[in-house]
C-alpha cells in the first residue's frame, strides 16, 4: 500500500509542493497516452482516511477508481493532466511520447511543483528536482493519485472513441491488443486512433493494402 514517507521526507527538505507523476497507455495498439501530476496538501499526516482508498490504480475496479479519483479532485491542491495521441507516438516513438505527456501533466498543474516523484520514468532536460520511484503508484499516494487519474482519464477517451470507431470495442478493451480487438483490426483494418508504428496494427495494415 502507499504512504506519505517520500512526501514527508521532501517537505522536511523544504519543498513544499510535489507533484505524483504516473501514465498509462505505453502498450494499447490505440488511443492516446496519457499522463496526469498530483499535488496533494503538504499537511496531510497520512492517517486521513480519504488517503486510505488510494492505491495503484492496476489494483482497483473501475467504479473503484471512479471514487477515487472524486477525492482526489476534492483534496488537491493541483491536478494536471497531458496526452500524446497515435499520430504523435507514430512519429516519435512511445518512450519520448510517454515523457511529453507527463511533461504536459506537470506544465498544465495549476501551480508550480518544487518536486516530482515518478513512477520511475527518468525524464531528461526536466527543469524540476524529481525522483524516479520503482513501483512509485503503489508506494506514494502522490503517483498513486496520478495513476488513477490518468487510467480514469484516458478510459474515458476511449468510450469515447468507441462511439465514433464502432466494431473494435474500444470501451471495453480500451485499445488493448485483446483477441477480440485482434480479429476486429485483422477484418476491419486500422481506424484514425490506432498506432501504426506497432507491428501488429502495422501488419494489419498491410494485409488490407494487399488484400
Amino acid at each position: 500500500m502507499p504512504d506519505l514517507s517520500l512526501e514527508l521526507e521532501l517537505y522536511q527538505q523544504g519543498f513544499a509542493l510535489v507533484a505524483g507523476v504516473d501514465e498509462v497507455g505505453r502498450g494499447p495498439l490505440a488511443g492516446p497516452v496519457v499522463a496526469a501530476a498530483v499535488v496533494l496538501p503538504m499537511g496531510l499526516s497520512g492517517s486521513e482516511p480519504w488517503l486510505a482508498q488510494l492505491d495503484d490504480s492496476k489494483k482497483l475496479s473501475p467504479a473503484r477508481r471512479e471514487r477515487v479519483v472524486e477525492l482526489v479532485e476534492t483534496h488537491a491542491l493541483g491536478i494536471g493532466v497531458g496526452q500524446v495521441g497515435p499520430e504523435e507516438i507514430d512519429r516519435i516513438g512511445i518512450g519520448p511520447a510517454n515523457i511529453q505527456a507527463m511533461l504536459q501533466a506537470v506544465a498544465n498543474l495549476p501551480l508550480s511543483p518544487a518536486y516530482l516523484l515518478l513512477d520511475f520514468v527518468h525524464m531528461r532536460d526536466c527543469p524540476i528536482p524529481f525522483q524516479p520511484v520503482v513501483g512509485g503508484d503503489g508506494r506514494s499516494y502522490s503517483i498513486a493519485a496520478a495513476s488513477n487519474v490518468a487510467k480514469v482519464t484516458r478510459d474515458r477517451l476511449m468510450e469515447q472513441a468507441d462511439a465514433m470507431y464502432p466494431g473494435y470495442a474500444f470501451a471495453r478493451n480500451k485499445g488493448y491488443g485483446t483477441a477480440h480487438h485482434m480479429a476486429r483490426l485483422r477484418e476491419m483494418g486500422p481506424c484514425g486512433i490506432h498506432r501504426h508504428s506497432f507491428a501488429p496494427v502495422r501488419s494489419a495494415a498491410q494485409a488490407m493494402e494487399g488484400g
